[in-house]
């Protein structure tokens, strides 16, 4: 068993190459080294930033954690707030990011690869 505590996870800015609009950190909870079968992380945004189209090879979970965003498909937005739990299906493209107004927090659950 491993306990991990968000605060002490670092912060590190998130490539530029696939975000948009404003400053993104990353805290990595669980990588490869810790699990076979998970990835998570905190994905922080600040007001008006947000990632490009893109797509997961498997289902993605998102937890929101603070603050209001967006999550968004070819065919639709929904704004998400804290609390909110959002499943992303394999293959659908999709982006999500902080609204205008608000800096957006999320925990993102994936498997790796």
């Amino acid at each position: 068993m491993k306990v991990i505590r968000i605060g002490e996870v670092p912060k590190e800015v998130a490539g530029t190459a696939s975000f948009i609009g404003g400053q993104v950190t990353r805290q990595t909870l669980i990588g490869p080294q810790g699990s076979r079968f998970f990835s998570m992380a905190v994905v922080n945004f600040s007001p008006g930033a947000r990632n490009n189209f893109h797509v997961h090879t498997s289902d993605q979970i998102l937890i929101v954690t603070a603050g209001e965003g967006i999550v968004a498909t070819e065919v639709e937005e929904q704004v998400v707030g804290m609390g909110d739990v959002i499943h992303i299906p394999v293959g659908e493209r999709h982006w999500h990011g902080a609204t205008g107004n608000s800096a957006f927090s999320h925990i993102t659950l994936t498997a790796p690869g």
